[in-house]
């Protein structure tokens, strides 16, 4: 069915139910099929590919280095990524509301393959670095359009269950992309991936011009709050750099800037006249920024993922492929949770809110107190045990402080703002966190377990912060029909 290009949602509302009568269809099935499936498959399809790409080039990374050189800048492919990223999930709602969902999505997708062909034809590190910052602006709006359009594009009896949907593919990203990379660098085409990775975000740019298709922003031309983007921007970049400089003085000075920074972003956010989260966030006996605090508190201990392949090979002697799997254990328990707390009643799902850091949190001290040099088999097999009950605790309260956020405001475009704001706090996690672990992993010294045991106690500091704010994350609301 055509939609009039007005239309505050993409979801069909003439066929909604008589008051009190229940809808016919109210589960995955009926969002797995006619428009609701085209909408998701573009929702999914867009972080998919952005969190494919970040573990697919991590596996290419040593071929592009004895290729084109440059080792010393190994680190800053990631960071250019990431950092551009963060700040590009602030620009959907703008771009949202001045040309709409079919410019922003297309726009997105061309971005990230002009990054990606940039990748496959450069010729020195600099420009691989260049390439990566043009694939981190493109991916940034993917993963905040994924986030913001499943508030404005499905009716709201689905926001859990597109939340499920969307944040399944960071787990299916970490699974495929190190397989499909080690695949591409095995047979010495790491050009070659990136050419792939090229004619999908070709393909997708016209799935989603078509999918979205004469639908209209709300008509907003507010300007960018230009103070408050400096400041994050400045805090972002202080806090991912010191993941990647000498460990020392160095790593403490820059991640304790960049955190100053972060909270004077926040002091500048309050007061100011346009801001880049929901102004919401910040009004006294708002719940929102306790939801937005527990997700980045769940966020954080997913980052562990990045490290667990270098314990499980310090400590237990394990080989890559076998330590990769270990990784991938924290997204099993992610992945299959979520799809089961996404169809839960509202009573359940506020327990699951606050359920979910606490399980997290007994996932990660299980893990940090059997980190120990050799360990065989029953270590090794409780190390994957706390890592999947670690994962089910994010994957229990994900879903539904998705739709907290999403249920903020009324108003269309203030509710994709939040929803949009999920991913900016994901991806600002992520790096706050990564920098932590880095920094508290130097006071290891020598000590591989010492060192293993410091970093991760830092996210279990951070999951009991979540343990607080999630009594204090708001209410979820009752699933509805197509509103």
């Amino acid at each position: 069915m055509r939609l009039h290009p007005d239309s505050k949602t993409l979801s069909d509302k003439s066929s909604a139910p008589p008051v009190g009568q229940r809808l016919p269809e109210d589960g995955w099935g009926d969002l797995l099929k006619g428009r609701h499936l085209v909408v998701a498959a573009v929702l999914c399809s867009g972080v998919l590919l952005y969190s494919m790409n970040l573990f697919f080039t991590a596996a290419l990374m040593p071929t592009i280095v004895e290729a084109i050189g440059g080792y010393d800048y190994y680190a800053w492919v990631t960071t250019a990524f990431v950092v551009v990223a963060i700040v590009s999930t602030l620009l959907v709602s703008p771009m949202m509301d001045r040309r709409g969902p079919a410019f922003t999505y297309v726009a997105a997708f061309l971005l990230f393959g002009l990054g990606t062909l940039t990748s496959a034809t450069s010729s020195h590190m600099g420009w691989f670095v260049f390439s990566r910052a043009l694939q981190g602006l493109g991916g940034g709006l993917l993963v905040g359009l994924g986030f913001a359009m499943i508030r404005t594009a499905l009716p709201r009896r689905h926001w859990a269950r597109g939340m499920t949907a969307v944040s399944s593919m960071w787990g299916i990203g970490l699974l495929i992309g190190p397989a499909l990379g080690g695949l591409f660098a095995g047979l010495g085409l790491w050009r070659g991936a990136y050419g792939l990775l090229t004619v999908a975000a070709l393909f997708l740019a016209l799935a989603a011009g078509r999918a979205f298709a004469g639908t209209k922003g709300s008509g907003r031309h507010q300007p960018l709050p230009i103070m408050p983007l400096l400041a994050l921007i400045a805090a972002v970049v202080l806090i991912s750099v010191a993941g990647v400089v000498d460990a020392g003085w160095p790593m403490g000075l820059l991640f304790g800037l960049g955190v100053v920074v972060l909270v004077g972003f926040f002091m500048v956010e309050k007061n100011a006249r346009r801001t880049l989260l929901p102004r919401l966030t910040y009004q006294p006996g708002s719940t929102l920024k306790w939801a937005y605090l527990t997700i980045a508190a769940l966020s954080a201990g997913v980052t562990l993922e990045n490290f667990i392949p270098l314990y499980a090979q310090q400590m237990g002697g394990l080989s890559p492929f076998v330590s990769g799997l270990m990784a991938a254990s924290i997204s099993l328990g992610w992945t299959g949770t979520q799809f089961f707390f996404s169809t839960i009643s509202p009573e359940r799902a506020q327990r699951a809110i606050r359920r979910g850091p606490v399980l997290m949190t007994a996932g990660l001290v299980a893990y940090c107190l059997l980190q120990m040099a050799g360990a065989g088999w029953p270590i090794v097999a409780g190390w994957a045990l706390a890592l999947i009950v670690c994962g089910c605790g994010v994957g229990m309260a994900w879903p539904s402080l998705g739709v907290v956020a999403m249920s903020s405001s009324e108003e269309a475009s203030d509710g994709a703002r939040a929803a949009a704001a999920v991913s900016t706090t994901q991806l600002m996690s992520f790096s706050l966190a990564s920098a932590l672990m880095g920094m508290l992993m130097a006071l290891g010294g020598d000590s591989a377990p010492l060192a293993a045991r410091l970093a991760i106690a830092g996210l279990v500091v951070l999951a009991v912060g979540g343990v607080l704010t999630a009594r204090r994350a708001g209410t979820v609301p009752a699933r509805g029909g197509e509103d």
